[in-house]
């Protein structure tokens, strides 16, 4: 019983942490992405590279397609921190998986 109502606290907050998450360390550029240096932005050759080298070791390949721009965000940043990402590596995914949309 304590095992259940574990596992339905631990379901239920993930969404909030993921929400957290999202507000505490955003992914999204900045409106004017003109101003933004290279360095900031995110690179989809770099975001293949750092996809295949860290998703990979846990993931079966999942298709960029998979979800929407705006649900591979919160997963990114979720994934950040699981997998130690730096904030670049986290731009360059999302970059790649905002491209291949």
């Amino acid at each position: 019983m304590k095992r259940q109502n574990m596992n339905m606290i631990a379901g239920a907050s993930l969404p909030v942490f993921a929400l957290i998450l999202m507000l505490l360390a955003p992914l999204s550029a900045s409106a004017d992405d003109s101003k933004m240096t290279d360095a900031k932005k995110g690179d989809v050759a770099r975001g293949v590279k750092a996809w295949t080298e860290n998703c990979m070791r846990c993931h079966n390949a999942r298709d960029p397609r998979e979800y929407s721009d705006e649900l591979w965000e919160p997963v990114i940043t979720h994934m950040r921190i699981r997998a130690g990402l730096t904030g670049q590596q986290a731009r360059d995914i999302l970059a790649y998986f905002r491209q291949s949309n």
